[in-house]
This record gives C-alpha cells, sequence and structure tokens, in this order.
C-alpha cells in the first residue's frame, strides 16, 4: 500500500514536453465523451487517457489524444481521485435542460515523438509477428504464439488469390503466344498451297484449268492475309495481359504488403501494452511500487500515443488496400470478359472470311485432260523464273511482317 509520500516523487517525463489546454465536448446519447482513463490514485500521482473511442465525441473533436494527462474536468482539479471518479465527474449533466450536456476537459498535451516509442523490442515484435504469420497453426501453438489475429485477416487471404490470378494470368499469355505461333504457321503454310498452285496453273496448257489453279491460289493468298489480320487482333491481347499481370497486380501486393508492415507495427504496440499492464498489475498483486508508475507513467503513456497512431494508419491502409483490390478485383472480371469477346470476336471473323473466299473460288471439280497435260515443270522459262522471284520476294516481305507481329512479344 502505498502513502501520499509517494505522490512526492517528481515526475520521470522522459524528456517530453507537456502542453496545457482546454476542450469542451458535448456528450453523446449514452451521456459519455468516448474515452478511457487510466492512472490516478492511489498508485500514479496523474490520470491520462489510455484510449479514444472511433466515432465518439472526443475522436470527432479530435484535440485529445491517447496518454494526454486530465487535470481537471468543468473547472475541478482531478489530482489525487481515482479514476472511477474521475469518469464519474465527466458523466455529471452541468447544462440543465440540455439533452446531453457539455464537459470541459482540462489536459495537458503529451508533445510526444513517435519515433521515441519505436524501440528495439518494438522492432522485435514486429519480426515475430511476421515470422508467426508465415507458421502453420499446429507450429504456432506449439510454440505458445497465437496468430487468431493474423490468421482472420482476410486481406492476407486475398494476397493469396491475387498469387492465383496472376498464375491464370501467365497461362493466358503462353497459351496467346503458342495460338498466334501457330496461325503464323498456318499463314504461311496458306501462302505455301498458294504459291504451288500458282505455279500449276501457270504452267497448265489447258486454260480452263489453268484458270482454276491460279483462282484456288489466289484463295490461298487471300487466306493467308486473313490469318495475318488476326494475329493483328489477338495481339493486343499480350499487350493487355502483360499490363495486368506485371503492373496492376505487383502495385496491389505491394500495397497489401506495405498495409502488413503497418498492421504488425500496431499489433507491436497492442503487445507492449498488454506486457506493460501485467508488469503493473502484479506489482500491485505483490504490493510493491512501480518507479514508472510512481513518477508518471510516461513511458506507458508514451506507448499509449503511438498504439493509437500506429492504429490510425493501420485503419487508413486497411480502407485503401481494400478500395484497390475492389477496383482490381472489377479490372480482373472486366478485362477477362473483353479478351475473350476480342478473341471469339477475331476467330469468327476469320473463319467466314475463309469460308467465304473458298466458296467464292469454287473452282472444283477441275476438268483437266491428261493427255494435254504438261506433268513435267521441271524447265522454267526465263520470264516466269523472274515471275516466281518476284512473288517469293513479296512472300518472304509477308513472312517477315507475320514474324514482327509475334517476336515484338
Amino acid at each position: 500500500m502505498f502513502t501520499d509520500m509517494d505522490y512526492e516523487l517528481e515526475e520521470d517525463k522522459l524528456g517530453i514536453p507537456t502542453v496545457p489546454g482546454t476542450v469542451t465536448l458535448t456528450k453523446d446519447a449514452q451521456n459519455l465523451v468516448g474515452i478511457s482513463i487510466g492512472g490516478g490514485a492511489q498508485y500514479c500521482p496523474c490520470l491520462y487517457i489510455v484510449q479514444v473511442f472511433d466515432n465518439t465525441p472526443a475522436a470527432l473533436d479530435g484535440t485529445l489524444a491517447a496518454g494526454d494527462e486530465i487535470t481537471g474536468v468543468n473547472g475541478k482539479p482531478v489530482k489525487g481521485k481515482t479514476k472511477v471518479e474521475v469518469a464519474k465527474m465527466i458523466q455529471t449533466v452541468q447544462v440543465a435542460g440540455d439533452t446531453f450536456g457539455e464537459v470541459t476537459m482540462h489536459y495537458n498535451k503529451l508533445q510526444a515523438d513517435p519515433k521515441q516509442g519505436k524501440s528495439l523490442d518494438i522492432v522485435l515484435k514486429k519480426v515475430k509477428h511476421r515470422l508467426v504469420e508465415n507458421m502453420s497453426s499446429g507450429t504456432a501453438d506449439a510454440l505458445g504464439l497465437s496468430r487468431a489475429i493474423l490468421c482472420n485477416d482476410g486481406l492476407v487471404k486475398r494476397l493469396e488469390e491475387l498469387e492465383k490470378t496472376a498464375e491464370l494470368y501467365k497461362g493466358l499469355m503462353e497459351h496467346t503466344k503458342r495460338l498466334l505461333r501457330a496461325f503464323f504457321e498456318l499463314s504461311q503454310t496458306h501462302r505455301a498451297f498458294g504459291d504451288v498452285f500458282s505455279v500449276i496453273g501457270v504452267r497448265e496448257p489447258q486454260a480452263a484449268a489453268s484458270e482454276a489453279f491460279v483462282k484456288f491460289a489466289e484463295a490461298h493468298r487471300s487466306i493467308e492475309k486473313y490469318g495475318v489480320q488476326l494475329l493483328k487482333t489477338i495481339k493486343p491481347m499480350l499487350h493487355d495481359l502483360n499490363t495486368y499481370l506485371h503492373k496492376a497486380i505487383p502495385d496491389t501486393k505491394l500495397t497489401i504488403r506495405k498495409y502488413l508492415d503497418v498492421k504488425f507495427e500496431y499489433l507491436s504496440y497492442c503487445l507492449k501494452v498488454k506486457e506493460m499492464d501485467d508488469e503493473e498489475y502484479s506489482c500491485i498483486a505483490m504490493g510493491e511500487p512501480l518507479y514508472r508508475v510512481s513518477t508518471g507513467n510516461y513511458e506507458y503513456r508514451l506507448i499509449l500515443r503511438c498504439r493509437q497512431e500506429a492504429r490510425a494508419r493501420f485503419a487508413k491502409m486497411r480502407k485503401d488496400v481494400l478500395e484497390k483490390i475492389e477496383l482490381l478485383d472489377q479490372k480482373h472480371v472486366q478485362d477477362i470478359v473483353f479478351q475473350l469477346q476480342r478473341f471469339v470476336s477475331g476467330m469468327s471473323h476469320y473463319y467466314d472470311e475463309c469460308y467465304a473466299v473458298l466458296k467464292e473460288a469454287d473452282v472444283f471439280p477441275i476438268e483437266v485432260d491428261l493427255t494435254r497435260t504438261m506433268t513435267n515443270y521441271g524447265g522454267q522459262s526465263q520470264s516466269y523464273a523472274e515471275e516466281e522471284d518476284d512473288e517469293e520476294e513479296e512472300g518472304g516481305a509477308a513472312e517477315n511482317g507475320a514474324e514482327k507481329l509475334i517476336d515484338d512479344d
């Protein structure tokens, strides 16, 4: 049991300055201002704010913060009182006829620098939380570590979902590349067919058969052009998929990792506060004085302030991450639908054009008089050789253009 002499100990402010102030708050429907109080008689010479609750008069006003000392209520000093007595003073309605009433709080604002509270102990606690998050439940339990607050975080599971989405897009990109290569080779095959039938048509001495073979050759060359157009239609899919895979997803994952770092820091301060509370309760139970409590509990109040600010950063970051993931999910759905529509539309258009050009050719059956047909095409006239060289050059240019469609990505 402490005596009144214990309150004569000089406050140990740890070099943290304080600034006096006054604020008037309108109480809520429950006749509260939204703060919890710590310290006070008989163990601590001062009373201070432990927590400011969300969406309460104190939180909305923003003047009071965790760690601030309460020096008076409605002009009456609170030194030497218990935290229960101070709470009753705050709840007392001072304005007659007022629905909720107002209370004037006198305080000493703790001018704390959050860096002062970020000690090695807090850094090590953050490391511990990182390790626990990557453990299985069985391992964590065996080591006596709790990972409930980490496992229940839905955003961590969303990070795993992002990994699966990234794998999906990688698969789509690989499939699209293989598809482009396949259609490129198919278009080259059609060009080769066109060249062969063109040679046959030019060499064929029978006019009707020659015209039919040339017409069939032109149909295959047209199909090659349609194939190149299809490549140009499908190729942008690679760019869009690549943007989503290598920009949108990594940016969101980085935001989630930043959020996790803020969360780990907040949890570290929560754990530190609990440890300091346990230490204080143990000393009270044993009837032994605790120096930091007897001298104003400034170390504890500093950690309370750091916890409050870490929680505010945590809440803001969580809101930002949720919004970003929601936007990413919407983009994912819209993007997949758009890419599939582009693919199906391109394929449909390609096959329609191929069918139309072959139907228009309609050269079969080709009537050929085998007794008059030249079956040996070994000899070539000079003029035809030059014509064929020109066709090969054109074909080579088309092939290089189609190659570029694929190799660009």
